[in-house]
């Protein structure tokens, strides 16, 4: 497990029953997290500002303890995003992710140093509010970042200006799988993609997506956006269940005209407790120029 333990404006305070109390630069948020599956103190006892309580027709809804922002900042490094509480018991940022953030912008740097005057140029698909886009364009890369909800990718526009990027990011609102079918006929291709598909949802056009089904295709399709000597190819996943050798197994199959190596690894986040919380797993294909 890679664990992001390099945060100070976000810390988990305690986990217990199917929830994680935590503290975004002072405002207390009490989320349902289907990992935590086993027993500490009552959390509903504790002092916090709002907790998402599930409805059993589903969904759910934020209700309001004590009064705080109705969005405010969050910074990691040179990085500053918004943070608000939203649908379905998100906050607009997954902080695990930050251990991706990193190698992300290693690998970018590291190919950089090889050949300052190369321009990186990287897709983000299912780019959600654009950290991996930002973290990316801090690196130097040219970052297309597509994502379906228009409010989200305004959202992504919000966080680049705000962490001092006004310029090496293009947004687009698009659905993914159109979007990389174009690009195939466009004949563009990239350094580096990074996706982060949801477990299950539908296209504007109504068009189903079930990553158990659909995931490899899409990845065997996303090779074809690859240059030669790619930078690398991350996937990360949410899906319960679905464990990192699925997706480093995807990613060799998928990639296997390509030279490099193919990892994958749960991912974490410190916790106050002393253990980490599990959030998902990525997998990761480095080029051979760029692998360890």
């Amino acid at each position: 497990m890679k664990v992001a333990n390099g945060w100070q404006d976000y810390k988990i305070l305690a986990t217990s029953e199917g929830m994680k109390l935590e503290d975004w630069k002072g405002v207390t948020l009490l989320r349902p997290d289907p990992q935590v599956i086993w027993k500490g103190k009552n959390l509903f006892d504790c002092h916090y500002n709002a907790v998402y309580r599930r409805s059993e027709k589903g969904g759910g809804a934020w209700e309001i303890k004590k009064p705080f922002p109705a969005e405010w900042t969050v910074s990691y490094a040179d990085m500053t995003f918004k943070v608000k509480p939203m649908g379905f018991k998100h906050t607009g940022l997954f902080p695990e992710q930050a251990v991706n953030w990193e190698e992300c912008r290693r690998l970018i740097s590291l190919a950089k140093s090889k050949n300052p005057d190369r321009e990186i140029k990287v897709l983000n698909l299912f780019a959600y509010t654009g950290a991996a886009s930002v973290a990316c364009a801090k690196a130097g890369a040219l970052v297309t970042h597509v994502d379906a909800a228009k409010g989200m990718v305004e959202r992504a526009g919000e966080n680049a200006r705000l962490s001092g990027i006004e310029g090496g990011i293009r947004y687009i609102i698009d659905d993914c799988m159109k979007f990389v079918a174009r690009e195939i006929r466009r004949g563009n291709r990239y350094d580096c993609i990074i996706m982060d598909p949801p477990s299950y949802g539908r296209g504007p056009g109504g068009e189903m997506w079930k990553i158990e089904q659909n995931l490899f295709d899409f990845v065997l399709s996303c090779a074809q956006l690859l240059l030669d000597k790619p930078v690398f190819f991350l996937i990360n996943s949410y899906t319960t269940g679905l464990q990192p050798a699925v997706l480093k197994n995807i990613l060799t199959l998928a990639l296997k005209d390509f030279k490099g190596k193919a990892d994958a690894y749960e991912v974490g986040i410190a916790t106050e407790e002393g253990i980490p919380l599990p959030c998902g797993a990525s997998g990761l294909f480095t080029g051979e120029d760029y692998a360890g």
